[in-house]
């Protein structure tokens, strides 16, 4: 076992969270017990997530996608006291990693993406404010048609992207990607000269800006392409304190 302050006290670190302006707390969300023996990892601090580590006899919930998000209502009502309820009555901890997990440079959702899908990456982009570039481009490990790369993307995810053809023959190379809600990237992808850009999200005008600049464009799930960061995350954890780790993938067609 080891304690907690400790745990988030490195992780904060790790992931230079104050390096970020985003758009909810990073670090601890809820404390629970002081001593930590079992980190449960999954994306989103769920009600079916929270019961899932609390079956598990967690210590620690890690998350992605936490709490107390700009712009919502602050009241301790409705889910949001049910989810609470929940946690505090078993004292359980909620660590959350939002923006500084989707950019660190080995345990990000960005980086482990690029190792699921065998991406070569080369460089960063798009930044936050002043902050640290979020997303990355790079090359492919082998050059492949745009209907190919969907496949391929299918069958490691084990989820259908929506593709939009961006009305190129070429073979993909070169591709930009940020996982999650990141569809507006793709205006600061273009100048990279990529032949495609990946996320998790599409909105109405992304298909025209597709189709105008004549790029690929890959909708894969905004919870299909954050899996990896907060499991690579949990692991490294783990090994780090010498503690019990896993990882529950409450499933989201989003």
């Amino acid at each position: 076992m080891t304690n907690l302050q400790a745990i988030t006290t490195y992780t904060n670190e790790l992931l230079q969270i104050e390096l970020f302006q985003d758009y909810c707390p990073n670090g601890l969300h809820v404390q629970g017990r002081d001593e930590v023996r079992k980190i449960v990892s999954g994306v989103t601090a769920s009600q079916a997530l929270i019961d899932a580590a609390i079956e598990k006899q967690a210590d620690v919930l890690l998350v992605h996608h936490g709490f107390f998000w700009k712009g919502e209502d602050p009241r301790v009502v409705g889910m949001r006291r049910q989810r609470l309820e929940a946690l505090l009555t078993n004292k359980l901890s909620l660590v959350a990693y939002h923006l500084p997990l989707d950019a660190h440079a080995e345990l990000g959702n960005n980086a482990q993406l690029a190792q699921v899908l065998g991406f070569d990456i080369k460089g960063g982009f798009g930044a936050k404010g002043a902050g640290p570039t979020i997303g990355l481009f790079g090359d492919l490990n082998q050059s492949r048609s745009a209907e190919q790369l969907a496949q391929h993307i299918d069958t490691a995810l084990g989820r259908t992207p929506l593709l939009i053809d961006g009305g190129s023959d070429q073979p993909i190379q070169r591709i930009a990607w940020c996982t999650g809600a990141a569809q507006s990237y793709i205006e600061l992808a273009i100048p990279l000269e990529v032949d495609a850009f990946l996320t998790g999200e599409i909105s109405e005008p992304t298909v025209h800006i597709a189709r105008e600049m004549g790029i690929h464009f890959f909708s894969c799930g905004h919870h299909a392409t954050e899996r990896y960061g907060v499991k690579a995350l949990g692991e490294h954890l783990a090994e780090r304190f010498q503690l019990e780790h896993e990882f529950v993938d409450i499933d989201n067609p989003v």
